[in-house]
């Protein structure tokens, strides 16, 4: 009985390390998304109205904010 435990114990550390390592590589590969979306409205702005520039900016930053929080939760 005990050693069904014991098992039981492995498996669910082994599934928690490796639900965290997954979690923490997907926050990653947002917080690249968004650092290379917001580099490149700065790279592209000739082709975006300059009025707009601010609101894509703002609405990248708070996602990249978000992002960077689920990031910081899950270490």
């Amino acid at each position: 009985m005990l050693s069904v435990l014991d098992v039981t114990l492995m498996i669910r550390k082994l599934i928690l390390k490796l639900y965290y390592f997954w979690i923490n590589f997907f926050a990653g590969m947002l917080v690249l998304h968004k650092i290379i979306a917001v580099y490149a409205y700065f790279a592209m702005e000739s082709l975006y109205a300059l009025e707009l520039l601010p609101y894509f900016l703002v609405v990248h930053l708070a996602e990249l904010a978000g992002i960077a929080v689920l990031l910081k939760v899950t270490l």
